[in-house]
């Protein structure tokens, strides 16, 4: 039996927004929706978008969280809200009135951040959820469609998703290759020594690297109707609207634990709350055993930055850095140690360590966050050429780490249901190159 009512929930919402303010947080206005375990579970597999398309893949996700939460095996996150303007935040209904006040200062730091955070200037928070409920019903239109049906619409949505974040991932508007080309021709004919120019070839396609496949696919995919090419619009739209968070993940989360540990303490809750809110919130923000928590990581960030350069700079962080930036600002030797970071690699059938926070391998260690941090864990792939005959020809941006060669064929064959003709991908396999 819960031991709270609405009541109870609106009023500490107005003392926490008023503490807030106090301290000059600026956020969107937050819908609070309350919902059982099993809408939360629902509202994961769809990215909490109330109006997100069908796709059997959430499905799927649906019925993985839902098992395993039946079996104690996972649980559920204490909170989950969306960038947008209003924010639409979730409270599970089963949770405790301390909970639910944590859980209300966390949003309000949450979107905070979304508000400021220069990564989310593209992401248009004031039409998110109406454009998230276009894309869903255009797709159930074509569906419906008896001259389409869902089997052409999953066998789109199946291969965009494979590629979903091979797109613009640092905001850049996109510039089509005839812009690019006549660009390139006006600096040639007005540059004084045109043998600067002596690499570039205007007869390539694309002239330069595309790093945006989703990108170069609608702009070039001549063969598509106009339900595909929409579909692709779709996937690369809501990705766009995604990779800031993925890049911001350890700081998002951190302001969110800075604020809500300020703002619960200034609550002065009886102890009867603030006991067990302070048990959640060691819980959330502890070092996890064999990998980086980000709320750990990124709430020792936030109050370092205070500590030792003041709320301002707090406030100037939360503008202007993503996850890799702040890491390499702020993050030092001693931090590494006292974070007790190391790196470690699979090899045959051990696991070993391969450096440790010292003098020696911290940066080493601060690397191999880096590289597994954001958007850097997934493959950089760019179109480095369409032959005369159609053939797409693929690159992979090799840093070290090789593709797993089953899933990369997958996805090769996903991007052929794409492409009108064949399709290769050039990657390194065990330093050598490598032709899927």
């Amino acid at each position: 039996m819960n031991d709270w009512s609405f009541s109870d929930l609106e009023l500490y919402d107005e003392r926490i927004c008023e503490i807030a303010k106090s301290h000059g947080l600026d956020w969107f206005p937050i819908i609070y929706e309350i919902c059982d375990y099993y809408e939360m579970i629902g509202h994961m597999s769809y990215h909490g978008m109330p109006s997100h398309y069908k796709h059997w893949s959430y499905g799927k996700s649906f019925e993985r969280t839902h098992q395993m939460y039946n079996l104690g095996v996972e649980g559920l996150p204490y909170e989950l809200i969306i960038n947008a303007n209003p924010s639409i935040a979730y409270l599970m209904r089963e949770n405790p009135l301390y909970l639910q006040i944590l859980i209300m200062a966390h949003c309000v730091g949450h979107s905070d951040f979304f508000k400021h955070n220069r990564m989310f200037k593209g992401t248009r928070p004031e039409a998110a959820v109406i454009k998230f409920k276009s894309a869903r019903d255009r797709i159930k239109k074509y569906i419906e469609n008896p001259s389409i049906g869902v089997e052409k619409v999953e066998r789109i949505l199946d291969a965009a998703h494979s590629i979903r974040f091979q797109t613009e991932r640092y905001g850049k508007k996109r510039v089509t290759h005839d812009k690019i080309k006549q660009d390139y021709i006006a600096k040639i004919n007005n540059c004084s020594d045109a043998s600067i120019y002596h690499n570039v070839d205007l007869t390539r396609f694309p002239i330069d690297p595309d790093y945006d496949l989703l990108g170069f696919l609608i702009e070039h995919g001549d063969h598509y109707e106009d339900w595909e090419r929409d579909l692709l619009e779709i996937v690369r739209t809501e990705s766009l609207y995604f990779i800031p968070q993925i890049q911001t993940k350890i700081l998002n989360e951190g302001w969110a634990c800075f604020w809500h540990f300020k703002i619960m303490n200034e609550l002065e809750l009886d102890q009867k709350y603030h006991i067990p809110f302070l048990k959640s919130h060691n819980q959330v923000v502890r070092p996890h055993i064999g990998a980086v928590n980000p709320y750990n990581i990124g709430f020792y960030i936030f109050n370092k930055i205070e500590r030792e350069l003041g709320l301002e700079e707090c406030f100037l962080t939360r503008d202007t850095h993503d996850d890799e930036s702040a890491i390499r600002m702020f993050l030092d030797r001693d931090d590494f140690e006292e974070l007790n970071l190391f790196s470690y690699s699979h090899q045959k059938r051990a696991v070993v360590i391969d450096d440790v926070s010292d003098e020696i391998g911290w940066k080493n260690v601060r690397q191999e966050l880096i590289r597994n941090t954001g958007v850097n864990p997934m493959p950089l792939v760019y179109v480095d050429e369409v032959t005369a005959s159609g053939e797409l020809i693929l690159v992979h941006e090799h840093d070290g780490r090789d593709l797993e060669l089953s899933y990369a064929e997958t996805v090769v064959n996903q991007v052929k249901n794409l492409w009108h003709s064949d399709v290769k991908l050039f990657t390194v396999i065990e330093d050598e190159t490598w032709e899927i």
